[in-house]
């Protein structure tokens, strides 16, 4: 009279639903003659009547559980669908009230699409589905969790990790640290790109600072120094210097660390920018910002006005501190429909107003203003280049070592045709004065040869990524990969690279 479910160890009795804490034949004995003497005598042992009870009270049982394993999957159900929502709410980067406005979208959909006992079954499970904000924020910290969990343990299966390290502040000016790492994933068979911390800098932002909030990071990620073969920085002064910056620190704890710094970062520019052009890119930036920003009922007029006389745009760009480069997409908008620009400022009674129409009125700040038009487009081109995941170091090597080129080209084309400087030979016409130009392109050559003069792997390494098939020397390959990973064994390697190629 007793069954032994498959979830539990302890016997179950059909008739009262009880169960024996061991499973022993005098337990299950001693409670079927002391509690259930009257089923005896009610039903003989083999009769017929004692089997077709029997058989009902097996069949109460399963369908108990079946009503109870059906109740158990609803809910987890429900439980992932709340995840699912605090997860796609989270990539998304909304707030967790909006899972309460989900789960009514939801209930609509289903009403609308679904009719009768499945609308009435679907609209049920909806609402079970906990989707409040405090529902949501507790998911999502479930999942992060899991997130790190899993990333911990990915990371510590690698022999090696890249990582990425940009020093910035918040909205509320306080410096935040942002580490992202990449390695190749054992059980995803990827390269996997991550954000590995972030971390508040609470007094300075020097080098050792950096450094320190590095070094701990890795140590609460159980990630070992030597384990970090390469490292790319975002070009401020605090993450280069030679002895005291945080590469310079960390190369003390690994002398084999590769380190990179940002390939388009604003020092490119504001190292090389002299102080007549610096001068017109601030009062550019100033025009725009009292056209556009100053006055909500200014810009409103301003844009009824390029409405009104068919310019090619209906408003100006406002540039981003941030992103340097953005400054040259604000100029080029600004070209494009300067002369509008200028008639608007010359009816606007005020002050500001007939300093910027005279300083659009020098020709030699005209000429200045072309001029960053059509450079900090060339730049904003290799920027896009570099952008985007999955990017190779070959294909970064090459855009970089092909704008080096175009700027020679850049610098004999000023002293001559304009064909790669449309806007200055527009202004220009041939008949000013660029030499300050050749200049500026001259400094910008040594300035991109003094950040990337380290920017290289060796040709074999390089050719491996490209196209690993026009590996010829095998050993020359393996050698030169030792060299740069001295945690890789040249054996090994060279059987698998046979093997590839095979």
């Amino acid at each position: 009279m007793f069954i032994l479910p498959a979830a539990s160890s302890k016997p179950v009795c059909l008739i009262c639903s009880e169960t024996v804490a061991l499973i022993k034949s005098g337990n299950v004995k001693r409670h079927y003659e002391t509690k259930h003497k009257a089923f005896e005598q009610s039903y003989p042992p083999k009769s017929e009547l004692r089997s077709q009870k029997i058989s009902s009270l097996r069949a109460q049982y399963d369908q108990s559980t079946r009503i109870l394993t059906s109740s158990c999957t609803t809910q987890q159900r429900a439980h992932e669908c709340s995840l699912r929502v605090a997860w796609i709410l989270g990539q998304h980067k909304k707030p967790f009230v909006d899972a309460g406005v989900v789960k009514e979208c939801m209930s609509a959909v289903a009403e609308t699409l679904l009719e009768g006992k499945q609308k009435e079954e679907l609209c049920d499970k909806i609402k079970q589905i906990p989707m409040s904000a405090s529902t949501a924020t507790k998911r999502s910290e479930i999942l992060a969790q899991d997130v790190l969990s899993q990333q911990e343990e990915a990371i510590h299966k690698t022999p090696c990790v890249g990582l990425a390290v940009d020093e910035s502040t918040d909205v509320s000016d306080n410096a935040q640290l942002l580490v992202y790492v990449r390695f190749f994933n054992n059980d995803k068979k990827e390269f996997c790109e991550d954000l590995l911390s972030v971390t508040s800098l609470h007094s300075t932002t020097r080098g050792e600072d950096i450094y320190v909030a590095i070094k701990e990071m890795l140590t609460k990620r159980g990630i070992e120094p030597n384990q970090v073969v390469s490292i790319t920085t975002d070009g401020a002064p605090a993450m280069m210097g030679r002895e005291k910056g945080a590469v310079a620190r960390m190369k003390e704890d690994n002398p084999e660390l590769i380190s990179y710094h940002c390939i388009i970062h604003q020092s490119v520019l504001f190292s090389t920018l002299p102080d007549e052009y610096a001068e017109v890119m601030k009062t550019m930036m100033k025009m725009i910002h009292f056209l556009r920003a100053s006055s909500s009922c200014q810009h409103g007029m301003l844009r009824e006005f390029l409405r009104g006389v068919d310019a090619h745009a209906d408003d100006l760009l406002l540039h981003n501190n941030v992103r340097w480069l953005s400054k040259g997409r604000a100029l080029e908008r600004f070209w494009s429909i300067r002369s509008e620009v200028a008639a608007f400022l010359e009816e606007l009674e005020s002050q500001k107003a007939t300093n910027f129409s005279l300083f659009l009125n020098d020709g030699k700040n005209m000429d200045i203003v072309t001029f960053l038009v059509d450079i900090t487009s060339h730049l904003n081109e290799l920027n896009l280049k570099l952008q985007g995941k999955d990017n190779s170091i070959c294909q970064l090597m090459t855009a970089v070592r092909c704008f080096q080129r175009k700027l020679e080209v850049f610098k004999e084309d000023l002293q001559g045709h304009y064909a790669h400087f449309p806007t200055v030979k527009e202004q220009v016409q041939g008949q000013r004065d660029v030499s300050s130009f050749v200049d500026f392109v001259d400094k910008l050559i040594e300035n991109f040869s003094k950040r990337f003069d380290n920017f290289s792997f060796g040709q074999q390494l390089t050719m491996f990524i490209k196209n690993p098939f026009a590996i010829t020397d095998v050993r020359g390959f393996s050698k030169e990969v030792t060299q740069h990973f001295k945690w890789a064994n040249a054996g090994p390697l060279q059987m698998q690279l046979i093997d590839l190629q095979a």
